[in-house]
Order: C-alpha cells, then structure tokens, then sequence
C-alpha cells in the first residue's frame, strides 16, 4: 500500500478519535472512550508504518492536517461549530499546507 495512503487513512483516524474525545466526555462514557483510544493507537501504528518512507515532518504535518481538517469540518456539523470567514480560511491554508508539502 502506498505510503501516501497510509499517512491519509492515519489523517482520517485522526479526526475520528478527535471527534471521540468530545463524545468520550472527559473519558467518562465507556464505549466513546474504548473507541477514542483503539483509535488514536491504530491512526499512530499508521502514521509510523507511513514514516518508514515518507519524510518524518512531511508524514507528520500531513497527518495533523488531514485531521484538523476533518475535524473543523464534521464539528460543524455534529457539534455546531461556528462557521465565519476567519475558520474557512484557516481551514483553506492547511489544505494548502498540505498538498504543498505532498508534492514538495
């Protein structure tokens, strides 16, 4: 499997286990918080299967991008996160940051 997907897939775990801290409630709830973690082991096993050809800050930034992103994104949706112009352009320069560094 491409290193490139790996680091993706890693990103996406990512932002499932950021999304899982807030459903954890502060790890009170049982099953978010089982999740949250298996999680956040299983985007970290990746990121580091990913590193073994990618770049160690390349992997790295592209990672936490890919998970802030996607957790900028979904909380707005699942949690109610304000929507302005100073967030969408945030989120647009780590996008930026990312597809610059994937093809630097």
């Amino acid at each position: 499997m491409s290193p490139w997907l790996i680091v993706v897939l890693a990103g996406f775990l990512e932002t499932g286990w950021a999304l899982g801290l807030k459903y954890s409630d502060g790890f009170t709830k049982p099953l978010p918080s089982v999740l949250t973690v298996v999680g956040a082991l299983a985007s970290f096993w990746l990121l580091s299967i990913a590193m073994k050809d990618l770049p160690v800050g390349t992997a790295y930034a592209v990672w936490v991008g890919i998970g802030a992103v996607g957790t900028a994104v979904l909380a707005v949706f699942l949690f109610g996160d304000p929507v302005n112009l100073g967030r969408v352009l945030g989120v647009g320069l780590i996008l930026a940051g990312i597809i610059a560094l994937k093809f630097a």
